[in-house]
């Protein structure tokens, strides 16, 4: 069985705080630790009010001192809000508390508006600065020469996995020519994921850190006791999604009966492409699905995400999706 990792945006749900954000976080890490999955990464966005991991590398610090074995990571860190140098001081200081357990994926939109870019204080470019960048921070991680004017102290010479992040092809076509692993943003933006697989693979140069392509995909995973259960619990997501196309993006909200008086025809159209890569139900709908997404897909590694409302339907969802597993 292919291993099954998880995607948390430290979710803040309508009536409650960031604090409670990261308590649920941490639980639910705990949690997906004891379920048997093999990853636990969080995603960098700023100025969203429902989500909490801007900080993202502290995160990651807090949750892989709160667990044992689980990997932790970013999913990612987002490259140009970013001096190179800095992502590699910090990531080299996780990898020295717990090493062995630390990702860094990377990816090369600034991950929020241009107004909240700017106060990052960083300027974002185009896509042509993004290469230029990984390579800097790969380099970065190297051993340091005995005349490098500068290095990441700690970072130079500590074994840090990088992924590249991307929904596009743009971030396949470095991933393969840099030789290395690449995990794909199919639970939001699943319109190229064929295409870009096929020309990850085609394309793959064996490096140092990689000798043949890996290929993670994310999925959106709710699932419960009953299909109809479960489709209420997802309506969150889809709520979510409605509210950011509006330019209204807010706290999580509850999940609600009837999704069809919410959205419009043109509003439902575009969620349900954006979403088309959800498994939605039951432990039996669950399987069935997860078994033909890997089928038609071929993953080295499935990352499921899922955005529910209630903290406790959300552990449940996470447990019924690996007893599930094909």
């Amino acid at each position: 069985m292919i291993p099954f990792s998880v995607l948390d945006l430290a979710p803040v749900t309508e009536g409650s705080t960031p604090a409670e954000a990261f308590a649920n976080m941490t639980n639910l890490a705990q949690w997906t630790e004891q379920l048997g999955y093999h990853r636990y990464w969080l995603a960098e966005h700023h100025n969203m009010p429902g989500i909490a991991s801007a900080a993202t590398a502290v995160l990651i610090g807090h949750v892989a001192g709160s667990t044992s074995r689980i990997r932790v990571g970013a999913g990612g860190i987002m490259l140009p809000n970013h001096a190179p140098l800095q992502v590699a001081e910090q990531f080299g200081t996780l990898a020295s508390l717990y090493p062995g357990r630390i990702d860094l994926g990377l990816g090369r939109a600034p991950g929020t508006d241009q107004a909240t870019a700017r106060a990052l204080r960083r300027y974002y470019e185009g896509a042509e600065t993004f290469p230029n960048d990984v390579h800097e921070l790969l380099a970065f991680f190297e051993p340091a020469s005995p005349d490098q004017t500068v290095r990441a102290v700690p970072g130079a010479g500590i074994d840090v996995p990088v992924w590249l992040l991307g929904s596009s092809l743009f971030s396949a076509q470095l991933a393969a020519a840099q030789g290395l692993p690449f995990a794909f943003a199919s639970h939001f933006a699943p319109d190229a994921m064929d295409e870009a697989l096929m020309l990850y693979r085609r394309d793959f140069k064996p490096s140092a850190r990689l000798d043949k392509p890996y290929a993670m995909l994310c999925v959106n995973v709710v699932a419960s006791d009953t299909d109809s259960e479960a489709r209420r619990l997802f309506t969150t997501q889809q709520q979510s999604f409605v509210n950011l196309r509006r330019g209204r993006p807010g706290l999580i909200p509850p999940p609600i009966d009837d999704m069809e008086s919410y959205w419009t025809p043109a509003e439902k159209y575009m969620v349900e492409r954006a979403l088309a890569c959800a498994i939605v139900g039951s432990p039996e709908t669950v399987r069935e699905g997860l078994a033909a997404f890997i089928e038609r897909h071929r993953p080295d590694e499935l990352m499921l995400t899922a955005n529910i409302f209630d903290h406790a339907a959300r552990k449940r969802s996470f447990e019924l999706a690996m007893s599930s597993r094909p």
